[in-house]
């Protein structure tokens, strides 16, 4: 197994995460989350929940498999709301925001490997989506100004991130008064053992960077958020059993709904 050495372990794990996804970018195809996994867009993409129509109405080349649930399902997005989507590859979960926030809504993507963005954008060109935009940065500093989103989703990426704590003190100041966090990610429900939690292909397959489900509440209430919900999908191990076969990785992370709120 490859694993994690070096002195500042926040720079090579952002390093680690953009080189696996631009990689996948570039190679224009996806395969679920974990790059040990090779089931088809489509077909991961429904397994987590998402709908022939709605694979069907984004642009070619959006849906790259990279999921772990479908955060539209719980967003309760509204026509002319702002949406910001962390991690947004190449534009899946926007497009569909895109469509139900209307003419007078909009998306903002953002994503912090510049292949993604570039990708992105170009799907968005080509599919003349004029409500959407996508912007290079890294969630734990956003390219937001304060109270500009109503509603932020998500789906497994927060996860990869080593400082947790920014991404959701960030998430915080961007949402308006009574914005609301609606994202899919991965938690972990059990100890990670050291040989998992140190392999890089774990780490950039959403498994070894997954925060305890106490440490993430802990996290959103040190942010502000209140209204509070992380609802693990235990059926979600069934697929990060093929994530990782033979690595017990589905003992130990489970895929969640979390949400919150900023008080008004």
């Amino acid at each position: 197994m490859s694993h994690i050495r070096a002195n500042n372990v926040d720079d090579l794990v952002r390093a680690a995460v953009r080189e696996q996804y631009g990689k996948v970018a570039r190679a224009n195809t996806g395969c679920c989350c974990s790059p040990g996994c090779c089931t088809p867009a489509k077909e991961a993409s429904l397994a987590l929940g998402y709908t022939p129509g709605e694979l069907g109405s984004v642009p070619a080349g959006a849906n790259l498999g990279l999921g772990c649930g479908n955060p539209q399902a719980i967003a309760a997005i509204r026509p002319g709301e702002t949406i910001l989507d962390l991690g947004a590859g190449a534009g899946f979960d926007c497009f569909l925001a895109a469509k139900q926030v209307g003419p007078d809504g909009k998306v903002i993507g953002v994503d912090m490997t510049e292949e993604m963005v570039q990708k992105a954008r170009a799907n968005a060109r080509e599919a003349k989506v004029e409500n959407v935009e996508f912007r290079l940065g890294e969630i734990e500093h956003l390219p937001v100004a304060d109270g500009e989103v109503d509603v932020i989703i998500s789906n497994c990426v927060i996860n990869l991130s080593p400082d947790k704590e920014a991404v959701f003190t960030e998430a915080f100041r961007v949402l308006k008064p009574g914005g609301r966090l609606a994202i899919s990610d991965i938690v972990a429900t059990a100890p990670i053992p050291d040989e998992l939690a140190k392999n890089v292909k774990a780490l950039t397959g959403c498994v070894s960077g997954a925060a305890p489900v106490e440490k993430v509440q802990q996290l959103l209430q040190a942010a502000g958020f209140e209204k509070i919900r992380i609802d693990p999908q235990e059926e979600s191990r069934g697929f990060i059993r093929d994530w990782f076969p033979g690595t017990n990785a589905e003992k130990y992370v489970v895929s969640a709904h979390i949400e919150g709120c900023k008080p008004r």
